[in-house]
């Protein structure tokens, strides 16, 4: 009589979803930063998540560790750590100081939070739905963790601002706004994942990586939302580009001489 072998029992793998945990723990540690008004510590928070959201796939691949719940989990922490968080870290910054000019201010910073919070969570179930077979190449719509990123860092640079007023109070809200809108468009942004880290390059390129480190260390918030704030724009303007040349070659006289 031979002895059936005992079925498997069912686990998590540890690495991936710790670092998947860490990034949650970011997401809810810039929530508790920005209620106890420490905006420059809320949005680090969220900029540590970026870096574990990062890494739990990343390791997962490299160690073959990848499940179905991990990648559950994943964008749980996701909708946590990019989605409510910058809402919240937003909302707490800016409603209080913008209802002093108004309530009907003080409702707009309100929808646009709970808009851009929307936003991340339809982003988030669009990514999960369509994954398989996307384009590897480019993201369709804003990544959460960029969207995320650009609102962090702006609240993180105004926060040293005493009083941003009126004018820097409704920026505020309509950049948050903004990176909602940007998630839930059509446009491709590209994931470089297809980068080759084996390939050469030219000696005068890999010092630029030094270079930005260092640029990012003496001004973390300005450089870090001038480079998100870009990376954010580049397929908006690239749209807009594309539709000006077919409109001026497609006007009388545009042709060749």
């Amino acid at each position: 009589m031979t002895d059936t072998p005992r079925p498997r029992r069912k686990g998590i793998y540890l690495l991936p979803n710790l670092l998947t945990t860490g990034c949650l723990f970011s997401g809810f540690y810039a929530v508790v930063a920005a209620i106890d008004k420490n905006f420059d510590h809320a949005g680090m928070a969220v900029f540590a998540a970026m870096i574990f959201d990062t890494l739990d796939g990343r390791i997962a691949r490299l160690t073959g560790t990848e499940s179905h719940f991990g990648k559950e989990y994943d964008s749980l922490a996701d909708m946590v750590s990019f989605g409510v968080a910058p809402a919240i870290v937003c909302y707490q910054w800016g409603v209080v100081r913008i209802t002093e000019y108004g309530q009907h201010w003080g409702r707009f910073g309100w929808l646009a939070c709970f808009f851009y919070a929307v936003a991340a969570a339809l982003r988030l179930a669009r990514f999960n739905a369509r994954s398989a077979g996307a384009d590897k190449r480019f993201f369709e719509g804003l990544p959460s963790p960029a969207a995320a990123a650009i609102v962090a860092a702006f609240v993180w640079f105004c926060s040293d601002w005493r009083e941003p007023r009126l004018v820097g109070l409704i920026a505020a809200f309509a950049v948050t706004a903004s990176a909602g809108a940007l998630m839930v468009s059509s446009f491709g942004f590209p994931s470089f994942k297809q980068f080759d880290l084996d390939r050469r390059i030219r000696f005068v390129y890999m010092l630029l990586v030094p270079l930005t480190f260092v640029l990012i260390a003496l001004n973390p918030s300005a450089m870090l939302l001038a480079m998100f704030g870009t990376y954010a724009l580049s397929a908006p303007l690239l749209w807009v580009g594309r539709r000006l040349r077919r409109l001026f070659r497609g006007a009388p006289g545009a042709g060749p001489a």
